[in-house]
């Protein structure tokens, strides 16, 4: 019994282990994305870019703060040397400590930190959208090829039941070949060509599947697994018109589009940049001070009496002009001023494209959808005229070559329908996209 029992257990074990091992070859769309975006080398450096731009942020706050410096130093000195007790020159050996406390604030240089402050926490902002604008795009690319990897293995579908019935028709053809029942000597051979011929479609849908995939986890980074499958889609109709139309997308775009606010935020940032470098050609005025004490072997007070009794403070005030610096500071604006162009021109180019791009996927997904409705009615009329043709050929009224013709109408119209279908879904998700709506 303890021996059944332990049989059980390991049977148990072992179909455990292999419903898992089978459900670890099953991929959702989200788990997809998820594994994207976690392992896409762009993403990535963006975070990193993004973590930057908010340390020089936070440097930029600091820089408001008052610096302070402490120093210690020892002086061991022979021979003529002055004391410094009595500030005359000795001749012996000197042992002196001196210890040093000073502070430093930036009262005013042109507003130049205030408008730092202004320029890095833009600067990070856009950051923060190029690294969602690295996301959004691997998500939609992932979906994209999600989908297409959908079409490819329902269309492998498609041609391996065409192939079905290409096999049953031979087997028809060729018992009636036996008996002299074809009705023309090339009927045989003209099923046995059209097997053939639907043997060859079902190796190349295989192959577009096993290439889409291959696609798919180039994009998840991972190594492929010819084995996976994809958890098909809850399949939504066609809405038909999409309900807004290119330049409302557009539109939308332009205030959600991630990568479109990262490049306003660049150039907004560029022109934090022009007054912070103009800032630094005005005076700077600067508030300090200091306390200090010394030590000397030649002073006849304890050390901690000399610590206490030789301090000294000190404050200042202090105005810096800048009246020729090489043409440093001039230069450095000048250099800014070019920078702000370049971000202008990257914004404006940001804007012209999203606008193509928005017009071509708007325009790709119509045409898509009326393609979808036309291939609708022609499957739906070469399936009526396959069912009259078959029924014909059955009687031994029609020749095959009628039947293959009717056969072959059907199979391209059905594979054409799958392919128009997705089309719709792809340029779909991508106005999604476009409108902020994929954002993880």
């Amino acid at each position: 019994m303890r021996s059944y029992k332990f049989l059980l257990i390991i049977l148990f074990s072992l179909f455990g282990k292999l419903v898992s091992a089978q459900q670890s070859n099953v991929y959702n769309l989200q788990q997809c994305i998820d594994i994207a975006i976690k392992n896409n080398l762009t993403v990535k450096q963006d975070s990193i870019t993004a973590q930057q731009a908010r340390i020089a942020f936070l440097q930029s706050k600091d820089n408001l703060i008052p610096s302070i410096t402490g120093n210690a130093n020892r002086q061991l000195s022979s021979g003529r040397a002055v004391n410094p007790v009595t500030n005359t020159y000795i001749t012996q050996s000197v042992t002196s400590d001196n210890y040093n406390l000073q502070g430093n604030v930036i009262l005013f240089n042109g507003l130049a930190l205030q408008t730092a402050i202004k320029q890095t926490s833009l600067a990070y902002q856009a950051g923060k959208m190029t690294f969602q604008a690295a996301k959004d795009l691997v998500t939609v690319n992932v979906i994209t090829n999600y989908l297409q990897v959908l079409d490819a293995a329902e269309s492998l579908n498609q041609t391996q039941s065409q192939l079905a019935v290409a096999k049953e028709n031979l087997d028809i053809a060729e018992t009636k070949e036996k008996y002299g029942a074809n009705l023309t000597a090339s009927t045989y051979s003209d099923f046995k060509g059209a097997y053939a011929g639907s043997q060859v479609a079902v190796v190349q849908a295989q192959n577009s599947l096993d290439a889409a995939k291959l696609s798919l986890f180039s994009l998840m980074n991972i190594p492929y697994n010819k084995d996976a499958e994809l958890q098909p889609l809850n399949a939504e109709e066609l809405k038909g018109q999409y309900g807004v139309d290119p330049n409302q997308v557009y539109e939308t775009a332009l205030n959600q589009l991630a990568q479109v606010k990262a490049a306003t935020l660049m150039r907004e940032s560029a022109e934090k940049g022009v007054q912070y470098y103009k800032g630094l050609l005005l005076p700077q005025l600067q508030l300090g001070g200091g306390i200090g004490t010394n030590y000397s072997n030649l002073n006849a007070q304890s050390y901690s009496e000399q610590f206490s009794n030789n301090y000294g403070t000190y404050i200042q005030l202090g105005l810096n002009i800048p009246i020729f610096t090489n043409h440093i500071k001039k230069n450095a604006v000048a250099l800014a001023k070019l920078n702000l162009l370049n971000y202008r021109y990257i914004e404006d180019n940001t804007k012209i494209q999203l606008k193509q791009s928005v017009e071509q996927a708007y325009y790709n997904m119509v045409a898509a959808y009326n393609r979808y409705q036309a291939l609708d009615a022609e499957v739906k009329a070469y399936t009526e005229s396959y069912r009259v043709v078959k029924i014909r050929l059955d009687a031994g009224v029609i020749t095959s070559d009628l039947f293959l013709l009717a056969k072959n109408n059907m199979d391209l119209a059905n594979l054409n329908f799958i392919s128009a279908r997705y089309d719709y879904y792809i340029y779909s998700k991508i106005l999604d996209y476009y409108q902020g709506k994929l954002t993880q």
